[in-house]
């Protein structure tokens, strides 16, 4: 498979450094029910990426199976397993590159089928987040609503936060993330046309409310019917766009990240003068319904 096109961070170095990770956010165009076609295609990124200099790659939602089922029936007969062997290549392609990667798929669970995006690192999955909210669109018409708690995962010197589409569209997701450490909030997305709006800003708001990066990873592409216009964003700690994807290709953007920036929530801007916490400066006791 061609390399695809870099999107570089302007004036990102060579290498990254010190006290950066080097962070690659795949635009891609999956193909529904071509597991094993994604997974491949998925391996190529990671080869690709390694050559970058990045530790971290963050896919989009469903990057394995596609999203626009047409049925329940359909869905869970094209859903991945847990341990299964295309989830298996995606984890041997992380040992062997050496890479942390965020992947998005349609799994078929015993309750029925989840919206997931797990986190293979070098030496095995270290988590697995189900999407917890549901828009009527796509697949998420017929999969369960995740449950499990908001928890970052830590990797490659990185606290990772994983969400999925829909729910960034809820500040609190992103802001339990925020409190529990994570630095890098993780969003595998599938953003159709008629949602484009949200790309110019979102991402940006929900790095400057919580003094993280954000990573909006959406794919491009047609698929039975709806149009994806990627233009994904990775975003600073002070909401500045760091790299912006194009609307109508696959990308790859390489940004670097400080984790040391996420986590100095005070930012000054004028020394003793003029400084900003919007962590430290919450009135929790205002916000109870």
């Amino acid at each position: 498979m061609n390399p695809i096109t870099v999107v570089y961070e302007p004036g990102l170095p060579a290498t990254p450094p010190p006290g950066a990770v080097r962070m690659l956010a795949a635009q891609t165009d999956p193909k529904i029910g071509d597991a094993r076609g994604n997974v491949a295609a998925c391996v190529s990124v990671l080869e690709q990426a390694r050559g970058l200099g990045a530790r971290v790659a963050v896919f989009t939602e469903c990057a394995l199976t596609g999203y626009c089922f047409a049925s329940p029936e359909e869905a869970r007969d094209l859903a991945l397993v847990a341990g299964g062997p295309e989830l298996a290549a995606v984890a041997e392609s992380c040992r062997e590159t050496g890479l942390t990667a965020v992947v998005g798929y349609l799994e078929r669970t015993p309750e029925g089928l989840a919206n997931t995006a797990s986190v293979f690192a070098p030496d095995g999955e270290l988590g697995r987040y189900r999407k917890t909210h549901l828009p009527h669109l796509g697949v998420d018409r017929w999969v369960e609503a995740g449950c499990d708690p908001l928890v970052p995962v830590e990797a490659a010197g990185l606290r990772i936060g994983v969400l999925i589409c829909y729910d960034a569209s809820f500040p609190e997701a992103t802001r339990t993330l925020a409190l529990k450490g994570a630095d890098l909030i993780a969003l595998p997305t599938n953003w159709p046309a008629e949602a484009v709006v949200k790309a110019d800003w979102l991402p940006n708001t929900r790095a400057y409310e919580n003094v993280v990066y954000f990573a909006a990873v959406n794919r491009v592409g047609e698929e039975r019917g709806f149009v994806f216009h990627g233009r994904s964003r990775v975003c600073g700690p002070t909401g500045e766009t760091l790299a912006q994807g194009p609307a109508d290709e696959p990308a790859l953007l390489l940004t670097d990240v400080f984790p040391e920036r996420a986590r100095t929530k005070r930012i000054e801007r004028r020394g003793s003068e003029y400084w900003v916490d919007r962590i430290a400066h919450r009135r929790e006791d205002l916000y109870e319904l």
